[in-house]
């Protein structure tokens, strides 16, 4: 199992712990660039349908707090890119 199923896996199951390199990994993996949008907004962008999913960026620490996660897995299923 490569680095980006793991974390597609890890984030499918929306632990507490799952982190923002876990999530630009996965998304990359699907095709979105990430962008900054200024102090710590930050867009996932598909680059081809262009698709967007807009959330800050945790700090200091870079765990995800739960409706980010599941913001993330929402916007995948209702594109269609998971189940």
């Amino acid at each position: 199992m490569s680095r980006k199923e793991k974390a597609l896996a890890r984030l499918m199951e929306a632990p507490k712990d799952f982190t923002w390199d876990e999530l630009k990994t996965v998304m990359s993996a699907f095709g979105f660039a990430l962008k900054t949008t200024g102090g710590s907004g930050r867009k996932f962008i598909h680059e081809e349908t262009g698709v967007t999913l807009f959330m800050h960026e945790p700090h200091p620490s870079k765990v995800l707090k739960a409706y980010q996660l599941h913001e993330a897995i929402d916007l995948l299923r209702r594109e269609g890119f998971v189940r």
